[in-house]
C-alpha cells in the first residue's frame, strides 16, 4: 500500500518569440483525383520558388500534410475531387510575413489560403528547465503544507511523471482569395511552455 502524498505542481516559463511560422494552404478543385493533385503539386512548385526568391531557405519550407477528397455537391452535378498541400514556412523575419504572403499569392492565385501565423521560440531547452524547476518547487511547497496537517515530516521522492503543454503566441488566422495587405502589422506576444509535475514524496 502507497504511503506518503501525492501531489501536482505546475509551472510556466515564458520568452520573446525568434522565430514566425505561417501556415499556408495551396488548394485545387477539379473533376477528376489526377488533376487536382497535378495542378496542386504546380502550384506549390511554384509558391516554394517564390519563396526561396524572397530569401527563404528551402529547409524552412515543409510539408506538414497533403489531402485528398472529394467535394459535397448537390444531387445532379458533377463530381469534383479537391487537393490540398499544406505547408510551413519558417523565418526568423518577425515583421516580413507581409511580403512572403504576396510573394505566394502572385505565385498560386485564388489556390493560396493562408491558416495562421504564429510567433516561437526555436530552442525550448532553457524554458523547459526553468518551467520544470518552478513545477517541482511548487511541488514540494503543497506536500509539505499537506504533510505538516497530518503531522508528518516528508521524506525521498518516490515517483514523478511530466506532462507539458506549448502555447505559441498567435497572430491572424485568414483565408482569403485576393492579394495580402504587405502593411498588415502585428505585435508578437510572449512563447510560453508549461510543465505539470506529479510528484510522490514517502513520509520521513
Amino acid at each position: 500500500m502507497e504511503t506518503g502524498v501525492r501531489v501536482v505542481g505546475s509551472g510556466q516559463a515564458s520568452a520573446e518569440p525568434d522565430v514566425l511560422r505561417m501556415s499556408l494552404a495551396v488548394e485545387h478543385s477539379a473533376p477528376d483525383v489526377a488533376a487536382a493533385v497535378a495542378r496542386v503539386a504546380e502550384l506549390t512548385d511554384a509558391v516554394m520558388a517564390a519563396l526561396r526568391a524572397q530569401g527563404v531557405d528551402t529547409a524552412a519550407i515543409r510539408t506538414t500534410e497533403v489531402e485528398v477528397s472529394q467535394e459535397y455537391r448537390e444531387p445532379g452535378q458533377p463530381r469534383a475531387f479537391r487537393g490540398a498541400h499544406l505547408l510551413t514556412v519558417t523565418t526568423r523575419d518577425l515583421t516580413g510575413f507581409g511580403p512572403l504572403l504576396n510573394a505566394a499569392v502572385d505565385a498560386a492565385g485564388n489556390g493560396l489560403n493562408l491558416h495562421a501565423i504564429r510567433f516561437d521560440v526555436e530552442d525550448k531547452a532553457a524554458l523547459l528547465t526553468l518551467a520544470r524547476q518552478l513545477a517541482f518547487q511548487q511541488a514540494r511547497e503543497k506536500a509539505a503544507e499537506l504533510a505538516a496537517l497530518a503531522g508528518y515530516s516528508l521524506g525521498a521522492v518516490t515517483s514523478v511523471s511530466a506532462t507539458y503543454s506549448h502555447h505559441p503566441a498567435r497572430g491572424v488566422a485568414l483565408a482569403s482569395k485576393a492579394a495580402f495587405d504587405s502593411e498588415i502589422h502585428i505585435t508578437p506576444g510572449d512563447t510560453s511552455l508549461e510543465v505539470s509535475l506529479e510528484v510522490h514524496f514517502a513520509w520521513a
